[in-house]
């Protein structure tokens, strides 16, 4: 079986489907501290992509509660309790990827969720880690906890359900490494399904076919983020491109976040797929938990965040979060503020460090009337 080079895992592994990396990788960061789980993300990409029929239970974007949550239900403990636990050492994972769990024929490791596995959308939502006792108040540490963990497509860079497709109807594209099912090859097998680690391919019942997020390829060929980036009122999001070829860009705000300061992770990098959508773990939730969800790093990541106000560069590469419709492929932080600028070269944000702040006098002697905290 060929080998391919998986740089979240810190070593190469078994991948049946030997290509070269795509010109650039699309790519995401979803910043979990801030959501909260108002699910626009979820309808902007349930009323855009999925409204047809056969697609009633089908949501390319969810957000769930984390521990209890899964859509579909327990779609990641399922997995995880058919392999070992992952070990890691010196930011090596030791153990076994999904493609080589078995023979070099074998289809990657998986399962294949039931129709009442889809049926439950919000099961555990706010669900917490225990019970809160009579008269409990907040007081600087959360002795319980639970997180809202958004989920779209990860157009991985070995994506599993590429290599289980035995008519080769999934393929990742050249020119920015979307992964897309060609329905005019798919037979409806479900290999995809059972493969995928995330279970973000779908089958639908009418067409009988497999679907899957199509990471808004109509939107990105135009330079426009993903609909479910564009609508996100929380500002969770950053849609770009991680670079291919050559080192990591420095002035690419995918590139620093991610390859560069790795203060965003991986979900699940165990499973060898290599995701691009990359998580910045919350701060309040203990490290045992995140780090069998983000790998080693999840420790190093919620100190860097915690100090941010005293790191200027990443900070300001945080503050494009939502500050642009437009992909952003180059930033530079002045003294007062950030500037992104788009695939043409043309600036499309400048965010200050700073917002403005304008204090009105209670008594408007123009309008002779008095403000209250209420208008």
């Amino acid at each position: 079986m060929p080998t391919r080079t998986n740089w979240q895992l810190g070593r190469d592994i078994e991948y049946p489907y030997d290509a070269p990396p795509p010109q650039k990788q699309v790519a995401y960061i979803f910043d979990i501290n801030k959501c909260i789980e108002c699910q626009t993300c979820t309808i902007a990409c349930k009323t855009c992509w999925t409204s047809a029929k056969g697609e009633e239970t089908i949501f390319w974007n969810n957000v769930e509660t984390k521990p209890y949550g899964g859509y579909p239900t327990t779609w990641d403990l399922k997995l995880l309790e058919q392999r070992e636990p992952a070990q890691w050492q010196n930011g090596v994972l030791k153990t076994k990827t999904i493609f080589e769990d078995h023979g070099p024929l074998d289809s990657p490791t998986g399962h294949h969720p039931t129709p009442d596995d889809y049926s439950a959308l919000n099961l555990g939502e706010d669900d917490i880690t225990g019970t809160v006792e009579q008269g409990g108040h907040f007081s600087g540490v959360h002795p319980m906890w639970m997180f809202y963990l958004a989920r779209i497509c990860n157009h991985c860079d070995n994506p599993a359900c590429v290599a289980a497709c035995p008519r080769k109807a999934v393929y990742k594209r050249d020119e920015d490494g979307i992964v897309l099912i060609d329905q005019e090859r798919c037979r409806g097998y479900q290999e995809c399904v059972k493969a995928c680690p995330y279970k973000k391919t779908f089958f639908n019942m009418i067409s009988r076919t497999s679907e899957k997020c199509i990471g808004c390829y109509p939107r990105v060929e135009q330079g426009e983020v993903a609909l479910c980036v564009e609508s996100c009122i929380g500002k969770i999001r950053l849609h770009g491109f991680l670079s291919t070829q050559g080192e990591p860009q420095a002035d690419n705000p995918l590139d620093y976040i991610v390859k560069i300061r790795q203060l965003a992770l991986p979900l699940y990098p165990q499973f060898g797929t290599g995701p691009n959508v990359y998580y910045i773990p919350p701060v309040h939730v203990p490290d045992g938990f995140l780090g069998q969800l983000f790998g080693p790093n999840v420790e190093k990541a919620k100190a860097m965040y915690s100090t941010l106000k005293n790191d200027k560069e990443l900070l300001g590469a945080l503050l494009l979060f939502g500050a642009t419709t437009r992909i952003v492929t180059k930033f530079k932080v002045n003294e007062n503020e950030v500037i992104g600028w788009d695939v043409k070269g043309e600036e499309v944000a400048r965010v200050p460090f700073t917002e403005h702040t304008y204090i009105r006098d209670h008594y408007d002697k123009r309008f002779d009337v008095y403000r209250h905290n209420t208008t």
